[in-house]
């Protein structure tokens, strides 16, 4: 398939607004920096399935972060850190055959890259010390933003990973990037058959 088919690029733009409305309808609890409430988090499971949910990804975050307080850096190095991650869980969507195993590995970049990164733009770059120093206050955020992290990309990622892939094994054509034909069952469903 075409790297930028119509039905790819309808995908993103899908991925990219999805994440942003799931964002934004949680106003500033999806910015708190200690307990983020961000559920559009579990998307980032999509690149082991599409991807086109890379660049879609880092589009919908950068979007998204445009209301965050830190909204100068987290359009620019948060966003970038989403576009880091999605590309490490599309590389485990392809090297790892395992479905289980898939998941858990492509599931730890958003989680790590997260849990390193927002807690250097809310400490290093805007200058927090809510927990006195720069290394608590830091590894505070650190890790509550991975536990907050994985229960998105975990939790709620899980079910999507497990309804896409059974989508894709139904073959259902709006999941697959292959052309979905209705296999004949008998002589009579057969085109061939019937011109006969």
């Amino acid at each position: 398939m075409k790297l930028f088919s119509t039905k790819r690029l309808c995908r993103a733009g899908i991925i990219a607004a999805l994440y942003v409305a799931l964002t934004y309808s949680f106003g500033a609890l999806a910015y708190n920096g200690f307990l983020q409430i961000r559920p559009a988090e579990a998307l980032c499971v999509l690149p082991l399935f599409f991807p086109e949910a890379v660049p879609a990804l880092y589009v919908g975050c950068m979007l998204s972060n445009i209301a965050s307080p830190f909204w100068v850096y987290d359009v620019f190095v948060g966003s970038l850190a989403t576009l880091v991650a999605a590309l490490g869980t599309y590389a485990a969507g392809r090297l790892i055959r395992n479905f289980v195993a898939k998941f858990l590995v492509g599931g730890f970049f958003p989680v790590l890259l997260n849990a390193l990164v927002i807690p250097i733009i809310i400490v290093f770059l805007c200058g927090d010390l809510s927990y006195g120093t720069k290394a608590i206050t830091y590894w505070t955020y650190a890790a509550s933003l991975a536990a907050t992290e994985a229960l998105w990309v975990y939790a709620l990622g899980a079910p999507l990973a497990i309804f896409i892939k059974n989508m894709q094994t139904r073959g259902v054509s709006a999941f697959c990037d292959f052309p979905v034909h209705k296999q004949a069952d008998n002589k009579k469903d057969h085109p061939i058959e019937n011109t006969k």
